[in-house]
């Protein structure tokens, strides 16, 4: 977890606490934070009603209720981004909550935006670089997760 307030002891943490200015200013950033989760709640609650728009709109066209397959993977793709925008809206709330930013989280959002992309991408029409470098992406963010989810799990067992 990366401390976003990164508070020190003693006198400081009473200057930073009593410096209007400051607390004016961390004012301003969570009420934009609380903007933030409203304009994303409304972003999925859009994502849905798309999703089921053109979902319904793609089953009536004829021929009836047959999806190809690239309708199937551009929905597929659709509710990832839906499901990305929930997480990025747990982001706002763990922050608004805890004023903390997860790093678990924000990888976690990461991997699932990528795993998105690499379940829409076209592969006939990419260079073999790039699909190098979004398995090289992929690899690395997974590692990364792996890594933080390791380090959770092992202070928890030192801790218990």
């Amino acid at each position: 977890m990366l401390n976003v307030n990164n508070k020190t002891n003693g006198s400081d943490e009473k200057n930073r606490i009593n410096d209007p200015l400051l607390k004016n200013l961390q004012f301003i950033i969570r009420l934009s934070v609380r903007l933030l989760a409203v304009i994303m709640t409304l972003i999925i609650l859009w994502g849905v009603f798309d999703v089921t728009y053109v979902i319904y709109k793609r089953l009536i066209a004829p021929p009836f209720f047959l999806l190809t397959i690239s309708d199937i993977l551009a929905t597929f793709g659709a509710f990832i981004a839906v499901m990305i925008a929930i997480e990025i809206f747990e982001n706002i709330t763990v922050y608004l909550r805890e004023d903390v930013i997860h790093v678990e989280i924000v990888m976690a959002t990461a991997l699932m935006a990528i795993a998105r992309k690499v379940i829409v991408l076209d592969y006939a029409e990419l260079s073999p670089e790039y699909i190098y470098a979004t398995a090289a992406v992929t690899m690395a963010m997974s590692l990364g997760y792996w890594l933080i989810v390791r380090n959770k799990k092992a202070k928890r067992m030192i801790n218990s």
